[in-house]
């Protein structure tokens, strides 16, 4: 059974990632890190989740170093927005150097195996700001050489966020109802936060096991409709 040790547990993703977690029987320990106290840590006592909750992000990586036992996998759902950041500078700043801090904490501290929830479109060279700090994150943590490294790569994230976004709220409406006509009209390019959740836990624990794809024995990349295929697995 594994020990695991999350960040970015609060937000649309990282909470599915959560609770597919206390579910899965293959998961013996979970720590999670954050600035506010989990939702699935509220509603009712957890034996195998411990919280560590903190305003000041530079304590996470010394947290991370001490949990004992030593987590196996490292999952990170952390990421931050434009307009919560004061700016693309600061949201570069806050989502990549926190991302890129953690992860090399947890590989110093032996951690195997690394998740990291991206973006469909993430690339260094992007001239898109946003795709191209996805990228950066990539490419940083893969440096970091751990046994194996699990990137999911969603496209639109579908679901109720805590925050406001209308713009995005109108396409995930969009995504939903393409998704009602036929799963092939949708699959492709969104994704459910639950199936996201279930697909990051999924591919943790067959890495942790070997049990990845021919190819990908350093670096598993998983985009779209194998996220779907990937969380349906039992």
């Amino acid at each position: 059974m594994a020990n695991v040790a999350l960040i970015g547990s609060t937000g649309m993703v990282g909470s599915h990632i959560l609770t597919s977690l206390l579910s899965n029987d293959g998961v013996h320990r979970i720590d999670t890190i954050s600035r506010r106290t989990p939702q699935a840590a509220t509603a009712a006592p957890q034996t195998k989740l411990t919280t560590f909750v903190s305003d000041d992000t530079s304590k996470w990586g010394a947290q991370l170093s001490a949990l004992t036992p030593t987590p196996e996998i490292f999952m990170s759902a952390f990421a931050t927005t434009r307009a919560n950041a004061g700016g693309f500078e600061n949201q570069h700043k806050i989502e990549h150097g926190l991302n890129v801090e953690l992860a090399r904490a947890a590989r110093d501290a032996g951690t195997k195996v690394y998740v990291l929830i991206s973006s469909q479109g993430a690339n260094k060279t992007s001239n898109i700001p946003y795709s191209r700090m996805k990228g950066e994150i990539e490419e940083d943590v893969k440096a970091l050489g751990f046994e194996r490294t699990v990137i999911l790569r969603p496209g639109l994230i579908s679901g109720t966020r805590e925050e406001s976004r209308p713009l995005e709220a109108g396409i995930r409406y969009i995504a939903g109802w393409a998704g009602k006509l036929h799963s092939s009209l949708k699959d492709g390019w969104a994704q459910e936060a639950d199936v996201i959740g279930k697909a990051a836990v999924n591919a943790g624990l067959k890495a942790l096991r070997g049990d990845i794809p021919d190819g990908s024995e350093k670096v598993w990349t998983i985009e779209g409709k194998s996220i779907i295929a990937l969380a349906n697995e039992s």
